[in-house]
């Protein structure tokens, strides 16, 4: 693809979802657009925490650290949040983290410094303190069919706007929706929820 070809795609964007979204495992969410092409588009949800798990107990469940080994990680991993990337594939893990630490044929670079990758390597290298300095861990992902992300735009179910990485990696999760929009010059009550009902 040349340079210049890609500006109808919005990877390294943000999706955000506005009030009217009426898919509940979206509603209030902010997505970061990982891959956007002709066929298809696919993402992480970045404010959407999973409430029974964290980063150590995922690391139990995969017998990636054994049991009463959480000590033995660094500190600020020890809690680190684990969040509901999307519904697709939602027994699989992918981190979105920054481009400090790359696999070669399986870290995708996206944009502004950040990356992705599925695989357990960068697990077990967060684990051993060798991993990448910022990092979001998500369960599943969210993916749009071809055109399907593109009718959604339409029909004013997101609103976009270029990505900050600070929003991925450092604001508090229930910031992150009115934060995007902040990005983009909105406040969050100049939105309605009742947009189109008389």
């Amino acid at each position: 693809m040349q340079e210049g070809d890609n500006n109808q795609y919005m990877e390294g964007q943000y999706l955000i979802a506005m009030p009217s979204m009426d898919d509940g495992r979206f509603a209030h969410s902010v997505v970061y657009v990982c891959a956007h092409s002709e066929e298809g588009a696919m993402g992480i949800i970045l404010n959407q925490p999973v409430d029974n798990i964290n980063f150590s107990e995922l690391l139990k469940q995969l017998n990636i650290l054994p049991e009463g080994d959480e000590y033995e990680l660094p500190p600020d991993l020890r809690n680190m949040k684990v969040y509901q990337g999307g519904p697709v594939d939602t027994g699989r893990g992918f981190v979105l983290h920054s481009d400090d630490f790359f696999l070669e044929g399986f870290s995708l670079p996206i944009e502004n410094g950040i990356c992705l990758t599925a695989t357990l390597e960068i697990l077990r290298a967060l684990a051993e303190g060798r991993g990448p300095s910022r990092a979001l861990l998500a369960l599943g992902y969210a993916g749009w069919a071809p055109g399907q992300l593109e009718s959604e735009i339409q029909a004013n179910g997101w609103l976009t706007c270029a990505a900050d990485p600070s929003l991925v990696f450092e604001v508090q999760d229930h910031d992150k929706w009115g934060r995007a929009l902040q990005i983009m010059g909105i406040e969050p009550g100049m939105l309605s929820s009742d947009a189109g009902h008389a």
